[in-house]
């Protein structure tokens, strides 16, 4: 969603609609870098990413560093632009009682096109 708004072509669910068959078990790394590919056939590439995934369960923690290696490749970026935090709810809320987990993220692009 981040990349898609700073796109300024507006959500996952225009995109990638959850009704939709033929997404079903769409891998969401597969969605960010059909997103990131659409980015950079426009001529952009990201600066940076700033992503906190909030989940009670699983812990997350220990899995950070894979998680931003990961996501840094999807979006054919060098690692020090990732950063991503992980915390919980300390069970308070949906998410606190497991029912859910929510992600934010905000990203920068940079036009590689040179303007005249």
């Amino acid at each position: 969603d981040a990349l898609l708004g700073a796109l300024g072509e507006g959500d996952l669910g225009r995109h990638f609609p959850s009704s939709d068959p033929s997404l079903r078990g769409m891998a969401s790394i597969e969605i960010l870098s059909e997103v990131m590919a659409m980015s950079r056939e426009r001529g952009f590439r990201v600066v940076n990413l700033d992503a906190t995934v909030v989940a009670q369960a699983p812990r997350l923690a220990p899995h950070q560093s894979a998680m931003e290696r990961v996501v840094a490749d999807a979006l054919k970026a060098p690692s020090a632009a990732v950063n991503l935090k992980v915390t919980s709810t300390d069970q308070l809320g949906a998410i606190g009682r497991g029912e859910g987990m929510a992600a934010m993220a905000v990203v920068l692009l940079r036009s590689e096109v040179e303007e005249s």
